[in-house]
């Protein structure tokens, strides 16, 4: 089969390249270093050619500092209209768990609109929605920090390893279209503050922790479930504990 991958480069992208070329896929890598700008547009048609599949995989930090919702608008009706003139199969993007309930952040704003261009464009599709994955959430924790420690919200995650995610997109990938959106997840759902706990232990980190109703998440105050997915979402094995005892001993 063969199958595009744009944003190739990328963490995600790279993760999902090597997981396709080790099932025996044919694999195009599609990125700025292979030539190809999804938000100018500039080698979609070539990289896309003959491709039954196309998988993106795009973010704003491969693409430059633009801004979020005028990347993923005008990157998004580049890729569908050349996956379009190219017969593209199966067009599969890959966006956040909690998407539609974080509208209020221009990042996840931006990301339904990368969403409802897929739903409208007519192609066999499949949206993707993952949890944060356990690499980001060091970054995570750090972005609540101010001068009195870690403030968090009341809130519950479910965590994925990036390999588990891209495990997932490749999978999906060799199969038929959905038309819908599917989930995937990690093993458990845990308290934020639980893993922040966690990780200033494993690292002995000695700033304080402080759960409080209005701390916000990117700017947005949670419910308790805002973060994590449907019950039908398919899950990985790695739980953050295994993963940040593995983290810590490399």
């Amino acid at each position: 089969m063969k199958i595009t991958v744009v944003g190739a480069s990328g963490m995600m992208g790279s993760k999902v390249v090597r997981e396709l070329e080790r099932d025996g896929q044919d694999v195009t890598q599609a990125s700025t270093r292979t030539g190809v700008d999804a938000f100018t547009g500039h080698g979609l048609a070539a990289a896309f050619a003959d491709a039954e599949v196309v998988i993106d995989l795009t973010d704003t930090g491969s693409f430059g500092n633009r801004d979020a919702l005028e990347f993923f608008r005008q990157a998004g009706k580049n890729m569908l209209r050349a996956a379009k003139e190219a017969g593209v199969g199966h067009y599969i993007a890959l966006s956040v768990v909690g998407t539609d309930r974080l509208v209020e952040n221009d990042y996840f704003r931006a990301k339904m609109v990368q969403e409802n261009l897929v739903r409208a464009s007519g192609l066999p599709h499949t949206i993707i929605r993952s949890t944060q994955f356990l690499e980001y959430f060091e970054g995570i924790i750090n972005s609540t920090a101010d001068e009195r420690g870690l403030r968090l919200p009341p809130a519950m995650v479910q965590p994925i390893a990036a390999d588990e995610t891209a495990t997932w997109i490749s999978r999906i990938a060799v199969g038929a279209a959905r038309r819908a959106v599917i989930e995937i997840a990690g093993p458990e759902a845990i308290e934020l503050n639980e893993l922040a706990r966690e990780l200033l232990t494993a690292t002995q980190d000695p700033r304080p922790i402080s759960v409080e109703a209005d701390a916000p998440y990117f700017g947005v105050e949670l419910a308790k479930d805002t973060l994590l997915p449907n019950e039908h979402a398919l899950e990985g094995t790695v739980t953050f504990h295994d993963w940040l005892y593995r983290a810590v001993l490399a």
